[in-house]
């Protein structure tokens, strides 16, 4: 039915181009690259995207499931998607439940330490200033955002995908340590889930052996990392396909 259009732009993980005949609609191509420290670090391996493709595809369907909106509309190819077209808000929602990457370094915190709650954090999207931490009264300070109103919401969305998720990887004996999601709004100013969840966004830890199995294997040189994130989608098979 859908068909790939002109080409709209290429980012770290994924390339977009619009769908012949339909003005609402993005289609989205996975991509076999991998990138760490803001890209610094660059690698691949085969099937990568369509490993990520899938793994997300079964995570956005799940979370349809639990009446969270996403940008997803059909699996086309087992890499590509075609998703609806959102204005994205320039901000990165980043959930954590337990001490990893940036907040063990910032705090000097042991790693795998379970927090108090769920900690949510804003990161303001930038290549050229490498996605910095921002506060609500930076965000509006600094004029990166103009509907203030939208940022408790995108709070309140963030903790609901982080329960669901959790029960999600539970159920395949992984443990979320922490994710970042992305948020665009609809024709109807609904704030919609967009971009991906897969191994390249989360800390994903065995939760008996207490291996990653994430990016974090790329970004330290831990070796495995495609059995890795073959390991996540068969676990994601195994119980929900």
């Amino acid at each position: 039915m859908y068909q790939r259009g002109d080409f709209l732009y290429e980012g770290k993980a994924k390339k977009l181009y619009k769908v012949q005949s339909f003005d609402d609609l993005i289609w989205v191509e996975f991509k076999d690259s991998l990138t760490a420290f803001n890209a610094e670090k660059k690698g691949q391996f085969s099937d990568k995207g369509l490993i990520n493709s899938k793994i997300s595809h079964y995570i956005f369907n799940y979370l349809t499931e639990q009446n969270i909106k996403t940008h997803l509309v059909e699996l086309v190819e087992p890499q590509v998607w075609v998703t609806k077209k959102l204005d994205m808000i320039p901000l990165e929602v980043v959930v954590r439940n337990q001490v990893a990457g940036s907040l063990a370094k910032k705090f000097h915190l042991p790693k795998g330490k379970k927090l108090k709650k769920p900690l949510v954090e804003f990161y303001y999207k930038s290549d050229e200033l490498q996605d910095p931490f921002v506060s609500a009264e930076q965000i509006e300070c600094l004029d990166l955002y103009s509907n203030l109103e939208i940022l408790s919401d995108l709070k309140s969305l963030g903790l609901k995908v982080n329960e669901s998720l959790k029960s999600f990887f539970k159920k395949i004996d992984l443990d979320l340590i922490d994710f970042k999601l992305e948020f665009g709004c609809n024709d109807k100013g609904e704030i919609v889930l967009a971009d991906e969840i897969s191994p390249d966004s989360c800390r994903l830890w065995d939760s008996k052996s207490g291996d990653n199995l994430d990016k974090d294997r790329f970004r330290y040189d831990q070796g495995k990392v495609e059995e890795s994130y073959k390991e996540v989608l068969n676990r994601i098979e195994r119980v929900y396909a």
